[in-house]
């Protein structure tokens, strides 16, 4: 397994918090971190079965059928058709991603996103599409379930990711790593993990490169 051994220094710790993170050793989920899946799950419940009562406050668990009221097949449909980029939905960035992940890649060469989305192809599309980064630069690692994450990030050296799913952070500091929180309806249970609750303050977090 990779080093992970922390790449700063004391003086740059943050009091009270999360030390300042090496952006090499930084990466990141995809859905609900970077890009606003849900309300795009939303947006298709909408318009494709006439479904406007349900809120981004409502989806207070991962699994869709505990916390809404929803016929089950319009749950999968709904969900096989943003996976798959379909039906000609947008879906957008998270609010500040595409700034702060800009000033990122010129303090690092290579952005690592990890998802747990079966192909990569169509989310790495989006990313090479919506981000101000270099094609080059983004490096998009499909898992195909949850528990794979911790291995892809042993392989490439990274010590911290953001997640939006809780019980994969849980999954992540049992095998070693820093996981941050992205705070979202769905993770409101107690954690001891650091949380953020948007790209100004991940934006924070990081060390940036003099003068970026």
């Amino acid at each position: 397994m990779a080093d992970r051994t922390p790449p700063y220094a004391a003086p740059e710790d943050r009091p009270g918090g999360i030390r300042r993170i090496d952006p090499s050793r930084l990466a990141f989920d995809i859905d609900g971190v970077v890009a606003n899946t849900m309300q795009l799950f939303l947006d298709i419940v909408r318009d494709r079965y006439g479904i406007n009562h349900i809120r981004l406050e409502d989806i207070t668990s991962y699994k869709l059928e505990d916390c809404l009221d929803l016929d089950p097949e319009v749950i999968t449909a709904a969900i096989h058709c943003l996976l798959q980029g379909d039906g000609g939905y947008d879906l957008n960035p998270m609010p500040g991603s595409r700034r702060v992940l800009a000033r990122m890649a010129r303090s690092t060469p290579r952005m690592l996103f990890v998802t747990a989305r079966p192909d990569r192809e169509v989310i790495q599309s989006w990313l090479r599409d919506r981000l101000d980064v270099p094609h080059t630069a983004i490096e998009v690692v499909a898992t195909g379930g949850f528990e794979s994450k911790a291995d892809a990030l042993a392989e490439a050296g990274m010590q911290y990711f953001v997640e939006d799913r809780l019980e994969t952070c849980f999954l992540l500091a049992a095998a070693g790593f820093e996981p941050i929180v992205y705070r979202q309806p769905w993770n409101r249970q107690p954690h001891p993990f650091h949380e953020v609750g948007g790209w100004e303050e991940i934006e924070a977090l990081i060390r940036f490169s003099p003068g970026v």
